[in-house]
């Protein structure tokens, strides 16, 4: 077992100290496969053999950044920004100032839960999003670490919970197919429509952090400096409001094609239970649109590729590095020894296999990558310790979303900074990185210790 020992610390060592991901799970699982006596071509066909397993989801999210990124070539970001910001601008009391507070407050929530889900662009909104927004922000006084904690959440606590967009990828793609797939050896099976009720309680616990840093940890004001960004590409200079605000212009028949285009892709998603194909649909239909010139189409699809391709990559190379854990065929030795050591108490194995999830998603900073990394190991574990179907959904996947909010190499929290530090008044680390690991990886840490023991 020392090998496998060997090469989740050597992966996890390599990324604290920013060696890339992909990199750090390339040479952990050589580590793990030399140590276990695969030897060097062993350890390259194990490794090879298990990529195909993450290739459909990688290729799933390069799709989807291409359709976030036309997505914004409509304007429609801009024109929500604008619609906020001349709601301010007519905001003379502070009673109607805490209203449109609370309306952004509900806005920027709703934009990251249908990133996920109904209009699956994951993080590509808030770059475009939020900038605009900055100005509005510092007139409030709004502590910009409490709109990253509204963001993360929107992120991570869709997708842990709705089977839908990339929620249906790490619930049902991810989650249940590597528990399925690591089950199977012992006869043990679940169906997908345990998953969210599963994973119900953590991300319950999630939302109690949230309401804390809403109405505690951020509420007081928070001082700001106005920097002039650059102007938006859709606004038209010179075209003013009454207000004094840029005006972004979008013909009625864009908006409504990209309306269409978001709509169309859902009904396909739902339908088909194919993110690769509704994403082509939505681009197609934008394409057709001509929200973007025909000339420009493999422009905006490589680069929206581009925006989602180091995720990608690192699913395939977990899934490789799974694959030679697997073939070293020293897990059953790992789950003895740790049976033996922890003794008969459920509870402290819950415990240290949600702590362990922590330590190994900080470091590679994706839980989706981290599912299978886990799985391997801990659906045995779980079936030793007496663990419930349920209970096993929730360890498992409240280990792997644990420390995807407060790694500074998650999405999760890269997202929210990309859009929050364009003035460069935004601390990556003191105010997206820590507020989010105190608000989310705490409560996920109890909550889901308290699904692993009462489901």
């Amino acid at each position: 077992m020392f090998a496998i020992i060997a090469a989740i610390a050597v992966m996890f060592g390599l990324s604290l100290v920013r060696v890339p991901v992909v990199f750090a799970l390339v040479i952990g699982a050589m580590t793990g496969g030399l140590l276990a006596g695969l030897g060097l071509q062993g350890t390259l066909d194990a490794f090879n053999n298990g990529l195909g397993g993450g290739a459909k989801i990688a290729l799933a999210y390069g799709i989807l950044g291409a359709f976030a990124l036309a997505l914004a070539r409509s304007g429609l970001p801009d024109l929500l920004a604008y619609k906020l910001i001349t709601v301010l601008k007519g905001s003379s009391n502070q009673k109607a100032q805490n209203r449109v507070k609370y309306l952004i407050f509900f806005t920027v929530s709703l934009a990251a839960v249908f990133s996920q889900n109904v209009i699956p662009v994951h993080i590509a909104f808030i770059p475009v999003l939020i900038p605009p927004l900055l100005n509005v922000f510092n007139h409030l006084k709004l502590d910009r670490r409490l709109i990253t904690c509204l963001l993360t959440f929107g992120l991570v606590g869709t997708y842990m919970l709705l089977p839908v967009g990339f929620g249906a990828i790490f619930l049902n793609d991810i989650l249940g197919q590597n528990i399925n797939t690591f089950g199977k050896p012992y006869g043990f099976q679940i169906s997908y429509e345990q998953i969210p009720a599963a994973m119900a309680i953590p991300v319950f616990g999630m939302f109690v952090g949230l309401l804390v840093a809403v109405f505690f940890s951020y509420r007081k004001p928070r001082e700001y400096r106005d920097v002039q960004l650059e102007a938006p590409k859709h606004t038209i200079s010179g075209d003013m409001d009454s207000h004094g605000q840029a005006k972004p212009e979008i013909a009625n028949f864009t908006l409504f094609m990209a309306a269409a285009a978001v709509v169309m892709t859902l009904c396909v998603q739902l339908y088909s239970d194919s993110m690769i194909l509704a994403g082509l649909v939505g681009v197609a239909i934008l394409s057709c649109a001509g929200i973007f010139k025909w000339k420009e189409a493999d422009d905006v699809i490589i680069t929206g590729m581009r925006m989602m391709a180091l995720v990608g990559f690192i699913m395939i190379s977990a899934q490789g590095f799974a694959s030679v854990i697997e073939a070293t065929n020293q897990v059953p030795a790992l789950v003895e020894a740790s049976v033996e050591w922890i003794g008969n108490s459920k509870a402290l194995a819950a415990f240290l296999m949600l702590l362990i999830g922590l330590l190994i998603t900080l470091g590679i900073g994706s839980s989706f990558s981290t599912v299978p990394i886990l799985a391997i190991i801990y659906v045995p574990l779980c079936l030793q310790f007496g663990f419930s179907p349920a209970a096993t959904i929730a360890i498992i996947g409240t280990a792997a979303a644990l420390g995807d909010a407060g790694s500074p190499a998650s999405d999760s929290t890269l997202g929210p900074t990309s859009g929050l530090n364009m003035d460069g008044q935004h601390d990556h680390m003191k105010d997206s990185v820590i507020p989010t690991f105190i608000h989310f990886n705490i409560p996920l840490m109890i909550f889901g210790w308290i699904a692993a023991m009462v489901l």
